[in-house]
């Protein structure tokens, strides 16, 4: 490959999310998970991956879990490259935790509704309606967000972290509404809630979810509470995408309808092989099943180059990384207590 084809796929990564090489050979199947490794080998890596990841990058990864999960293994790795196999958000905070290591994402367009929703700016200005006020930001959202924050939760620690917080003091919780909804049910904490939303999570249909009840009387519902209301409240279970995994793996029941993102079923699939899992049903009749296009935009072709070339890189401010890592050593000190 010429140095000026890579010159020009370098040039149009801001455009294209990814190193498009045309005409540079990749090898397929076996060959391809052979070549990974390879590279992982050679250049010291490790591969972190989101449990919404296509199957085949799920079966690679050194390491699978949640954005908790994700966060203190990218915070405890010894190794030179992360490759992160997951959103941009996420790939961000593993920066934010590790300045000096090289860290690269399949697909720079690896986004999320979340975090492009909520902006530093705008909870700046929240922050200056509501003074006095703390914000608790989900983890889902970008550097600048979690800069402007005062502490960072995830799914698996929010419950948890607003109880440990002052109950004088007036809370805003950015940037999912339907969380934040649900975690105030939970903690009877009230809190000025940032109108944002997982459009994953927002698309499941509680009439149809009711029907496939209706036909699977055995079945218990299990959901995210990224969820809307309505879901939730059919809900037998709610929990973070690992407290979902757990649930069925150690629950009694043999059938599940799942409402979370369709990549947590491979997982499943491997920790409880004997039991039956249905995708819960969305809003559009014409999809059976919910599926994250943005985490869907890694493949093991990207992946691949962009572990060879080494992009594309996520880079940042060190002033934004450090003002930005206080609010997630925050949130890692208060989580100690959960597995």
């Amino acid at each position: 490959m010429s140095t000026e084809t890579l010159d020009k796929a370098k040039d149009q990564l801001p455009v294209k999310g990814f190193l498009d090489l045309k005409n540079v050979f990749i090898p397929q199947g076996e060959e391809l998970v052979q070549a990974i490794l390879d590279l992982k080998k050679e250049k010291n890596a490790v591969i972190l991956a989101h449990y919404y990841q296509p199957a085949e990058i799920q079966d690679i990864a050194d390491f699978l879990g949640d954005s908790l999960q994700l966060a203190r293994q990218a915070k405890e790795t010894d190794a030179d490259m992360i490759a992160f196999c997951g959103v941009h958000f996420m790939a961000e905070a593993a920066k934010i935790l590790n300045p000096t290591k090289k860290v690269v994402l399949p697909d720079l367009q690896a986004g999320c509704s979340l975090a492009d929703g909520c902006s530093g700016e705008g909870l700046r200005k929240m922050r200056e309606q509501h003074p006095g006020a703390m914000i608790a930001t989900y983890i889902n959202c970008n550097a600048e967000t979690k800069a402007e924050s005062d502490i960072i939760v995830t799914s698996s620690n929010a419950e948890t972290i607003i109880n440990a917080l002052p109950k004088d003091v007036p809370l805003i919780f950015a940037p999912d509404k339907n969380l934040g909804r649900y975690l105030m049910k939970k903690t009877g904490r009230e809190m000025i809630l940032w109108d944002g939303s997982c459009i994953v999570h927002e698309a499941f249909s509680m009439e149809r979810i009711a029907k496939q009840l209706a036909e699977h009387p055995d079945a218990k519902l299990i959901a995210h509470p990224e969820s809307e209301t309505p879901v939730l409240d059919l809900a037998h279970f709610i929990g973070s995408t690992s407290a979902l995994l757990n649930y069925v793996e150690k629950d009694e029941a043999t059938k599940f309808i799942v409402a979370t993102e369709e990549g947590i079923l491979h997982e499943m699939k491997k920790r409880a092989p004997h039991k039956t899992l249905i995708p819960a049903l969305v809003f559009d009749e014409s999809c059976n099943c919910s599926e994250c296009f943005f985490m869907k935009r890694n493949t093991m072709e990207k992946l691949y180059l962009c572990m060879k070339y080494e992009l594309p890189e996520i880079t940042m401010d060190e002033e934004l990384r450090q003002k930005a890592l206080v609010p997630i050593e925050k949130m890692l000190e208060l989580s100690k207590s959960i597995k």
